[in-house]
């Protein structure tokens, strides 16, 4: 009777907590001997396949039928010029973006990505750019980034912090080089490209003093006696005059 009983609620049952429920009663009896063990683990069996019809069944609340997830779809995306793209992409390749060991891993879109992380390590100390921001940079697709990137990871060049959030849309990944070939490469471009890796050592530049005649006037450069330093042949009878623009010709007589 009690088995019978069962296995009709079992069948009537619309939700996981009402299976719930009904599988706690089973054990219970099974425990006090009102059901044999041949009983309660057809019902058992019988709970699991009901369970999983019910779930198959269930849609979650605010996803449209057919998606599997609450965020909107991500858009295609195009650049709006392909040959403006590939252009791109080739000259941040061969601009040098690591160093040829290195580079001779990658391909040339590869190379472009790389390049774009490179500038943002070099600026910033790390890149915390969205896969999508990156590529578009690059001139390549995402998949395309994603997969330079992953790549990079596996070779031991750089290392990607996840930035997940439950409930809601992740950060971006914070990508950071540790390969010291890939760094050192880095500051080799100057301070101006690399602040953050170059710190504040250097020398103050220093521009010489524009010492030229403004109204290009000649001057007497003959030697006089008791000047310091004037080693000039004497044997020259045509004085030597030097015009402003730094040039040397015979005076007139």
């Amino acid at each position: 009777m009690f088995h019978a009983t069962m296995r009709s609620a079992i069948d009537d049952a619309r939700t996981l907590a009402q299976l719930d429920g009904l599988s706690r009663t089973i054990w219970q009896a099974h425990a006090a001997e009102t059901v044999t063990d041949a009983e309660a683990q057809g019902l058992a069996e019988l709970l699991h396949t009901r369970r999983a019809a019910i779930r198959e069944a269930v849609a979650p609340v605010g996803i449209p039928l057919g998606r599997v997830t609450l965020f909107p779809p991500k858009r295609l995306q195009r650049a709006p010029e392909r040959s403006v793209a590939i252009e791109r992409r080739r000259r941040l390749a061969c601009s040098g973006p690591m160093p040829p060991a290195l580079a001779s891993r990658f391909t040339t879109g590869q190379l472009a990505v790389l390049r774009v992380v490179g500038d943002e390590m070099a600026r910033n100390g790390a890149c915390g750019l969205c896969v999508d921001a990156i590529a578009a940079r690059a001139g390549v697709c995402r998949r395309l980034a994603q997969a330079a990137i992953r790549l990079a990871e596996g070779d031991g060049l750089l290392t990607i912090q996840e930035r997940r959030h439950q409930g809601r849309k992740s950060d971006p990944n914070v990508v950071r080089i540790i390969s010291r070939e890939w760094l050192q490469w880095l500051r080799r471009g100057g301070r101006s490209t690399a602040p953050a890796l170059l710190g504040s050592i250097g020398c103050k530049s220093v521009r010489p003093t524009d010492r030229g005649d403004p109204q290009r006037q000649v001057v007497d450069a003959e030697p006089k006696k008791g000047c310091r330093g004037a080693a000039v042949d004497s044997s020259r009878s045509d004085p030597l005059r030097i015009l402003a623009g730094g040039r040397t010709g015979r005076a007139m007589r």
